[in-house]
């Protein structure tokens, strides 16, 4: 294999924080599942030679959830911290803290409030597990409210509960920034109303403010661009890219074959039944997919070249979070940093969008 393709120098700054990061995040959630520590380890020291400083995983992973994979993958990371002295100054390190229960009753018993006790004890465990005195970034996964995320379209008043405000959760998130264990904050999965109403709280009564959204965004899934991008570009916060090659759907392995249960090792849509059931593995998604894959070769790219670049490229994005489960497709995101789009492939892109809005919501 050739080396690792290496990314600039230059660090973007993470909203009004004083965290610098690289332009390209190394996601972890595959560390636990599909790849074992040791292949795990291998891909962190590479991203890392490359210029990747910056690290994001969360207290629930690994992914597909499993009560006897919760909290691995920050162990992994944390193993390797432990193994390589002076790796933990080297990066900023992400995690988060899963919201309200989504069927997981390991979390938290399956509860379905946050409240300001459980985002400590969370913090408390991912640092025990991370074998780290502090966190860079601390994010909550997912809103602790009735609002529409991971693919939901609509918000729908019906579902309302009762819920720990978003004030007594700053609070939570303001003790542990007070405490040394938590540098800075951030969300998840969150709509523009979310990020409006932690800022004003935050404004309101001088707790941590929120600088960064990690949210989906790919060829398949723009919503960011229906209004949350005007949010956080007004608003100095950043934008944390996810699943930009819609979990793998964008890199055309699935083009010929299809989410073959039978061939696993095509990726995670063919391997886990459980994400055929999601958004990413929507039939209109994976064929709309399989347009942008068409459009990337007739334009001499391949597929992830395409799909990465357009994030890479894009000016709503601060860092894409890129998640692989070998050293091969590290290297091959990696090389998909210089790659540029034509004003002419870039208005292609947009008229597909436009013949079919975004499958992967």
């Amino acid at each position: 294999m050739n080396a690792i393709p290496s990314l600039p120098t230059a660090r973007v700054p993470l909203g009004r924080s004083n965290l610098s990061v690289s332009p390209v995040c190394l996601g972890t959630m595959t560390f636990g599942e599909q790849v074992g520590q040791d292949e795990a380890h291998a891909i962190l020291d590479l991203a890392l030679a490359a210029g990747v400083n910056f690290i994001d995983t969360a207290e629930m992973y690994a992914v597909p959830a499993r009560a006897e994979t919760c909290g691995a993958t920050e162990s992994i990371v944390g193993e390797w911290f432990a193994r390589r002295p002076g790796a933990r100054q080297q990066v900023v390190l992400a995690t988060k803290v899963a919201g309200p229960s989504r069927n997981m009753a390991w979390i938290r018993g399956g509860a379905r409030d946050l409240k300001p006790e459980h985002i400590v004890a969370a913090c408390e465990a991912s640092l025990k597990r991370l074998q780290t005195d502090v966190i860079d970034l601390y994010q909550i996964h997912w809103p602790n409210r009735n609002a529409p995320a991971f693919g939901a379209l609509y918000f729908d008043p019906a579902k309302e509960t009762e819920n720990s405000p978003i004030e007594a959760q700053l609070r939570a998130m303001e003790t542990l920034v007070r405490d040394g264990k938590v540098r800075h904050v951030g969300l998840s999965n969150e709509t523009p109303w979310g990020v409006m109403a932690f800022l004003r709280e935050a404004e309101r009564h001088g707790l941590p403010r929120v600088e960064t959204v990690q949210n989906p965004y790919a060829l398949t899934s723009r919503a960011v661009d229906n209004g949350l991008d005007e949010v956080l570009w007004r608003e100095q916060v950043s934008l944390l890219a996810y699943s930009p090659l819609a979990f793998g759907a964008l890199t055309g392995k699935y083009d010929g074959p299809g989410l073959d249960a039978d061939q696993p090792e095509l990726g995670r849509l063919a391997r886990f039944e459980s994400m055929r059931l999601q958004r990413w593995a929507r039939g209109e998604a994976v064929a709309v997919a399989a347009k942008y894959n068409a459009l990337a070769r007739e334009h001499g790219l391949t597929p992830t070249q395409l799909a990465l670049a357009f994030c890479y490229r894009s000016w709503r994005v601060a860092s894409t979070i890129i998640g692989v489960t070998s050293v091969a497709q590290l290297d091959d995101c990696l090389a998909a940093w210089p790659v540029t789009l034509s004003a002419e492939l870039n208005q292609a892109i947009d008229a597909l969008r436009w013949q079919h809005r975004d499958p992967a919501q």
